[in-house]
């Protein structure tokens, strides 16, 4: 069993960033594999970003890239978003998600693949 608590929300200007973080419990986070998602309001959640749990496998939906970065610390059983340049359609609650990964360079973009859910960091961009 892993908890994953998100933190790092907040309300920030357009332009500005925030980094997310997710702490997890459990002695084997080396292991999982991360994702952070996002759901605004009235939308279906979508994926924003995945990383190995080797950390050396990372990937990007195409509205994030070259702004957001996917990171994480196995010593300290987190895992990071650094958000920059955000935009007003930014605006979510954003979620971490964990799972065990296959592969050291196992990553996965869809939300079912994932076993554990945080409850959500809410990001408002405002224009």
């Amino acid at each position: 069993q892993v908890q994953l608590v998100e933190s790092g929300g907040g309300l920030v200007q357009a332009g500005g960033s925030l980094r997310l973080s997710c702490a997890a419990s459990g002695r084997t986070f080396s292991s999982y594999a991360m994702g952070w998602f996002r759901q605004a309001p009235g939308k279906e959640r979508e994926f924003v970003a995945a990383i190995s749990w080797s950390g050396g496998t990372t990937y990007y939906a195409d509205s994030v890239k070259g702004r957001f970065t996917i990171s994480r610390d196995n010593a300290k059983n987190t895992v990071y978003l650094q958000m920059n340049s955000l935009k007003p359609e930014d605006t979510a609650v954003y979620y971490c998600a964990a799972r065990v990964g296959y592969y050291s360079g196992s990553y996965y973009q869809r939300a079912y693949d994932y076993d554990y859910w945080g409850q959500g960091t809410q990001v408002t961009v405002s224009s």
